[in-house]
């Protein structure tokens, strides 16, 4: 079996295998960060988790704040305003 990635390319300055991801299973803490432009993120783990995972989790949370709808709000800002009075 092939053996999962440990460094990665960072989704802020694009440098090349500047991504490490560390585990803390005493804390259950997995934290990525770039040692070129100093980002990171944390999330929690579990026995499972690898440092594939944890790089996955910080794109998709990139990718989801970067998410704006058809009118340019982004997603997690736009409110609904529904009224649930009888009418």
């Amino acid at each position: 079996m092939d053996k999962l990635d440990t460094v990665f390319s960072c989704p802020f300055c694009n440098h090349g295998t500047s991504v490490e991801c560390r585990i803390d299973m005493k804390n259950l803490i997995g934290e990525a960060s770039c040692r070129i432009c100093q980002e990171n993120f944390s999330t929690t783990v579990t026995a499972l988790t690898e440092p594939i995972d944890i790089y996955s989790e910080w794109i998709d949370e990139c990718e989801r704040v970067n998410t704006v709808d058809d009118d340019g709000v982004p997603v997690e800002d736009d409110e609904v305003d529904v009224d649930y009075r009888a009418r």
